[in-house]
C-alpha cells in the first residue's frame, strides 16, 4: 500500500515548474523540515540500509542507499523513483527485489529528497550526465536500472546517451518513452502544481494516477504532498524518446506496461515497445494495473525482473 499511493505524476513538474531559480529549492526552512520529517517517517518502512552513499557530480550531490541482497544477480539493481517521491517509495518492492540481488535506491537530483542540486540541469543531456557521473562514482562497474514513471524516462535517457555503466533497463510504466502523455492527464495535473491550493487537490491528482486509491494519512503520501507543496523544481521538460532512438539502444530493456495507466495510452505503449525495442528485450503487460504498478503488484514486478535478468544469462 505504501508504494501504491507513492506514485506522483511526472506531469506536475513537466507542465508547470514553479521555481524562478536556476536550481530546485525549498520555499522556506519550515517547508523543508516538514518534508524531511515525512521522509524519515516513510523511510522507516524500508529495511535498514547497509550503506548511505553520497556521490558528488558536476550538478550536485546525489544520495543513494545500498541494500545487500540474498540473490546472485550479476550486477546491483538501481531503483529510480517517480516525480517528487524518493527512496521511500520502494518499501513494498525491496523485500522481493533483494531476493534477486543487491539493490541501490536513489533520490533523483533536482527533485525533493536527500540529493542536493547545486548547478542548473539545462536539458536531457545534463539529465544523463549527472546520472552517468553518479554510476561512475559507485564501486560496481555495471547496474540493472529499474525506473518508475519519470524514473523510467531518466533511465532510458541515460541508456540512449551514456550506457557505459548500464547492464540492462527495466522501465515501469515510463512516461514519454513509448507514447505521449494524454491531454486529460496534463490538464488534471495543473492544479496539483500550484502550492497555494488546498492539499486535497494534490491528493486528488495523486489518487487519479494510482487508479483511485486513497492517499491521505499515509507516510509516503504525506512526504510526496510536502515535496509538491514546498519544493520548486527547476528542471527542463523531458522530450519524448523516439522509436528510432529506442531501436538503437545497446542494452536490453524490460518494458512493464500498466493496462489502466493514465500516463499514456497503454495499448499504444505496448505496441511501441514490442516494435521498437532492441533484440533481447521483453515486454510485460499487466491489464489491471494502474500507473502505481510497483505498489499494486510488487511480487509480479519482481518476477518479471527475475525472468528478464535470467533470460540474459
Amino acid at each position: 500500500m505504501i508504494a501504491l499511493v507513492a506514485v506522483v505524476a511526472f506531469a506536475v513538474g513537466a507542465v508547470a515548474t514553479r521555481s524562478s531559480s536556476s536550481v530546485g529549492r525549498w520555499d522556506d526552512a519550515a517547508g523543508m523540515d516538514r518534508y524531511l520529517a515525512a521522509y524519515e517517517e516513510a523511510f522507516a518502512d524500508l529495511p535498514e540500509p547497509d550503506a548511505t552513499v553520497d556521490v558528488r557530480t558536476d550538478f550536485g550531490v546525489v544520495r543513494l542507499y545500498r541494500f545487500e541482497g540474498s540473490g546472485n544477480a550479476d550486477a546491483p539493481l538501481l531503483l529510480l523513483p517517480g516525480r517528487a517521491s524518493g527512496s521511500p517509495v520502494w518499501a513494498d518492492n525491496l523485500p522481493s527485489l533483494l531476493r534477486i540481488g543487491d539493490v541501490y535506491t536513489i533520490d533523483l537530483l533536482g527533485e525533493p529528497g536527500r540529493s542536493v542540486q547545486e548547478r542548473p540541469i539545462g536539458d536531457d543531456a545534463d539529465q544523463a550526465a549527472w546520472l552517468h557521473q553518479t554510476l561512475a562514482g559507485l564501486p560496481e562497474e555495471e547496474f540493472h536500472l529499474v525506473g518508475l514513471s519519470i524514473g523510467g524516462w531518466t533511465a532510458a535517457n541515460l541508456g540512449v546517451r551514456r550506457p557505459e555503466h548500464v547492464a540492462s533497463m527495466t522501465l515501469l510504466d515510463p512516461v514519454l518513452v513509448f507514447d505521449d502523455m494524454p491531454l486529460e492527464t496534463i490538464v488534471r495535473s495543473l492544479p496539483a502544481s500550484l502550492p497555494w491550493l488546498p492539499e486535497s487537490w494534490r491528493d486528488g491528482f495523486n489518487s487519479y494516477t494510482a487508479g483511485g486509491a486513497p492517499v491521505e494519512d499515509v507516510p509516503v503520501a504525506r512526504m510526496i504532498e510536502a515535496g509538491m507543496r514546498h519544493y520548486s523544481l527547476a528542471l527542463p521538460a523531458p522530450t519524448r524518446i523516439g522509436e528510432d532512438t529506442l531501436a538503437g539502444l545497446d542494452v536490453p530493456v524490460l518494458a512493464v506496461i500498466a493496462g489502466e495507466s493514465v500516463m499514456h495510452d497503454p495499448a499504444t505503449a505496448e505496441a511501441t515497445a514490442e516494435r521498437a525495442l532492441p533484440e533481447g528485450s521483453m515486454v510485460r503487460f499487466h491489464p489491471d494495473a494502474s500507473h502505481a504498478i510497483n505498489g499494486e503488484y510488487p511480487e509480479e514486478v519482481a518476477a518479471d525482473i527475475r525472468a528478464f535478468l535470467e533470460g540474459r544469462a
